[in-house]
């Protein structure tokens, strides 16, 4: 990125400036690069005293709850220090506005990749496909482990009736998308029979548990010598409630039994494993009781299906890219289907 970018993201002056004051470092800052930034969340690497540090804000244009978004991902990563959970490490917050306009922190860097977006040669293994899949499983059994009241990340959600508040809150958000006038559900796959069958068939026990919220493969960094988790990223969403809604997620975006890739999914290999083997692979480290997973599997479908529709609803109204607006539709129809099938198939 050029340092004009650079400096329209980060007043990295107010950086430094903050930092003398918090004791973090001496010196310059150095090496400063924007790696991700604009109408997502900003990253900036640099350096000083010798030690790497990654800052992370919210978008350019705060969104609504950006700042807090930042504050709960801090908690967060300050909560899985000495866990199981592969994460950055957290270093320090900045909860001061005026420093630079809006809450961050900073984090130590991960020396990995994202699957989804770059493919070491070590990848084109089969064998390191598949073994790259089954410790992106492990990662997300550690989570699902994680003590919430011994971490301190009891407060981040309330946990008494979080499940059973589910299926109520998305078919809700699918119905609010009517205020948009042009919008019409037509052409959609049955939501109404996939949510009569979700909520009939609730699991009628579960145990509390720290939630990612957003479970997948591109939300997982992978070391760059080999195929473990460096560490799971993107924490904004993180919550108190029932782990295994994370797996149901990683099942709905993984590619078909027998390695077809569908609308819904995030990356396909040939060497990944099929999601029965994902979710033996889950239950090794986990006590959790796995007998209703196909209900999580279709409530994963039914949640992103929704979420993606809201793109489509936005663009019938002119406040989204009417080409994104199509593929977003075409995506949540196959996650609606595939819920459907999961239904089918458990009943």
């Amino acid at each position: 990125m050029t340092e004009p970018a650079l400096a329209g993201a980060v007043d990295m002056a107010a950086v430094e400036r903050w930092m003398d004051a918090a004791g973090l470092g001496g010196g310059p800052l150095s090496g400063a690069e924007l790696i991700a930034g604009g109408t997502q969340n900003v990253l900036v690497r640099f350096a000083r005293g010798g030690r790497e540090f990654v800052l992370r804000r919210p978008p350019l244009h705060k969104r609504r709850g950006s700042d807090e978004a930042m504050r709960r991902e801090a908690r967060v990563l300050a909560g899985l220090a000495g866990s199981g959970v592969p994460h950055p490490g957290l270093i320090a917050t900045c909860d001061d506005l005026s420093v630079i306009g809006a809450v961050f922190y900073l984090m130590e860097p991960v020396a990995g990749f994202t699957p989804t977006v770059a493919r070491p040669a070590f990848l084109d293994d089969p064998a390191s496909q598949r073994a790259m899949a089954l410790a992106v499983v492990d990662a997300l059994a550690a989570i699902g482990r994680v003590d919430v009241a011994a971490s301190g990340l009891a407060a981040l959600g309330r946990a008494e009736g979080w499940l059973e508040r589910q299926v109520g809150r998305w078919t809700s958000q699918l119905e609010s998308y009517a205020t948009f006038p042009n919008w019409s559900p037509a052409g959609l796959p049955d939501t109404a029979a996939l949510c009569g069958w979700l909520a009939d068939n609730r699991p009628t026990t579960w145990s509390a548990g720290l939630i990612h919220g957003d479970y997948h493969l591109a939300n997982v960094m992978i070391r760059e010598d080999g195929p473990e988790v460096a560490a799971v990223v993107d924490w904004e969403l993180a919550t108190v409630g029932d782990p295994l809604v994370d797996l149901g997620q990683l099942l709905a975006t993984w590619c078909d039994d027998g390695g077809v890739a569908s609308a819904s999914t995030v990356l396909a290999l040939p060497g990944f494993p099929r999601r029965s083997e994902l979710v033996a692979r889950y239950g090794a480290g986990s006590t959790r009781d796995l007998s209703s997973v196909g209900w999580y599997h279709a409530l994963a479908c039914y949640r992103l299906g929704v979420l993606l529709e809201g793109t489509h609803a936005r663009s019938t109204a002119g406040q989204a890219d009417r080409g994104s607006g199509q593929r977003m539709r075409q995506m949540a129809a196959a996650l609606f289907e595939q819920g459907l099938a999961t239904a089918v198939a458990c009943s």
